[in-house]
């Protein structure tokens, strides 16, 4: 059987979805490879049970290979100072928290920020590049910018400062109509808002298979 390279963007806590995508929709093998690309916990209700889903399949011999988002960045951060906090919080850590029943970031049990802590940056693939958000083109070395591999939403892109491969992120939501659309650019954006249920065209988690360019959504169910 060929194995398929399947991309997943911006899951934030909707644990039940991203088993729903994986499980039911995509139908995840151990032959395949599932890339994600950040931004696993905050806002959404089950932090704590997406984080451990990512874990299960790697335990069980599923190949995954995971991005750091800018919200696994602020809650590194979170208890640098009451400033690092406060911004944690209001972009949606307090739901974090609740799914794992602590008031610090410094609470969570290690081997989930043991997890955090060693998320890359970015995924160098023969034919496509990986990243949380986007990268710094106008970089001697786009790949040595972390504030905007984590945080920028508009960058120029110019691949050939990439080996000629296309760039593919989450970060910034997109209506399904733009996210279809923007399957043949150089940069694909793949985050489809999961989090945002009932919002206007988003509302579902997107699973992009490189192979073939097929999408694949599941709605929120979480």
């Amino acid at each position: 059987m060929t194995s398929r390279r399947f991309v997943i963007p911006d899951i934030h806590g909707c644990a039940l979805t991203f088993r729903a995508l994986v499980e039911n929709v995509i139908r995840l093998q151990p032959e395949d490879s599932l890339y994600l690309l950040g931004d696993y916990i905050d806002r959404g209700p089950r932090s704590r049970e997406l984080l451990d889903s990512i874990l299960d399949l790697r335990k069980h011999g599923f190949h995954v290979e995971a991005l750091r988002g800018n919200h696994e960045e602020m809650l590194l951060n979170a208890d640098d100072s009451l400033m690092t906090f406060r911004l944690w919080i209001i972009n949606g850590g307090h739901a974090t928290l609740d799914s794992f029943e602590v008031e610090r970031a410094g609470e969570i049990p290690s081997r989930y920020l043991d997890f955090l802590k060693n998320l890359r940056y970015f995924i160098e693939l023969e034919d496509f590049v990986l990243v949380h958000a986007c990268l710094d083109f106008q970089n001697e070395n786009p790949f040595s910018d972390r504030e905007t591999m984590l945080w920028a939403r508009y960058c120029d892109v110019d691949i050939s400062r990439i080996g000629n491969r296309r760039l593919i992120t989450g970060h910034t939501p997109v209506p399904r109509e733009a996210l279809l659309k923007g399957l043949e650019a150089e940069r694909i954006l793949l985050d489809n808002g999961c989090v945002y249920k009932g919002a206007p065209g988003l509302g579902s988690l997107a699973a992009l298979e490189l192979n073939t360019m097929s999408i694949y959504f599941q709605e929120n169910i979480d």
